[in-house]
């Protein structure tokens, strides 16, 4: 069992930064690949980026890449996710979520334990 909270949401503006951290609680934080998500208003939720167990390989969303980059400290629990020129359209409510599996994937259906979200809005 996993257990997942996310914080560092807020208001910020146009070209700002932002940093996510999920903190983790339960015996298999090291061993499951960490992924962020998010979900606007009206629209599907889609994946933003993951990080592998060890942080040896990671996966971005091309709408993301250049911009936001994660990463984890498996000795705190916690996965990071650093969002810098941030966009309107980034805004949204940011889901941290666990998988068990050993493949980085933006599938959400390959993770297991999901947070409760922190809502991210970027005004231009």
């Amino acid at each position: 069992q996993v257990q997942l909270v996310e914080s560092g949401g807020g208001l910020v503006q146009a070209g700002g930064s932002l940093r996510l951290s999920c903190a983790a609680s339960g015996p298999s934080f090291s061993s499951s690949v960490m992924g962020w998500f998010r979900q606007a208003p009206g629209k599907e939720r889609e994946f933003v980026c993951a990080i592998s167990r060890s942080s040896g390989s990671t996966s971005h969303a091309d709408s993301v890449k250049g911009r936001f980059t994660i990463s984890r400290d498996n000795a705190k629990n916690t996965v990071y996710l650093q969002m810098n020129n941030l966009k309107p359209e980034d805004t949204a409510v940011y889901y941290c979520a666990a998988g068990l599996g050993t493949v980085v994937t933006g599938r959400p259906e390959r993770y297991d334990y999901w947070g409760q979200g922190t809502q991210v809005h970027v005004s231009s």
